[in-house]
């Protein structure tokens, strides 16, 4: 039940980034086509943009924040697999050492 609602905002996120950079590309192609001399037209792209941000400025925080909660996630999973990795190595290496000393003590010298 828990991986269905992570999943879920995960397609939620994605699809409201995927959606967000629709618009701004949109935006951003259409000012930079239309015929129009550069100055007007980058400052309707600079107004469009400020009017952009301010009209999903929420959406595009709660997207930032969901976006650097799964980056958190993903580091905190990967670093315990890194812990559990290199705990099975030293694990590993611990009882080899033990084989070994238990070898060197069979033979009388």
């Amino acid at each position: 039940m828990k991986g269905e609602v992570t999943m879920c905002k995960n397609k939620s996120l994605a699809f409201s980034l995927g959606l967000l950079a629709g618009v701004v590309g949109g935006i951003i192609a259409g000012v930079l086509y239309a015929p129009k001399p550069g100055e007007e037209s980058r400052r309707q792209l600079k107004e469009a943009a400020c009017e952009l941000y301010e009209k999903n400025s929420p959406a595009i925080l709660e997207a930032k924040k969901q976006a650097l909660e799964s980056v958190d996630l993903a580091k905190y999973k990967l670093e315990r697999q890194f812990r559990k990795f290199n705990n099975m190595i030293k694990s590993k290496k611990l009882q080899k050492a033990k084989e070994l000393e238990g070898a060197d003590n069979d033979f009388d010298y």
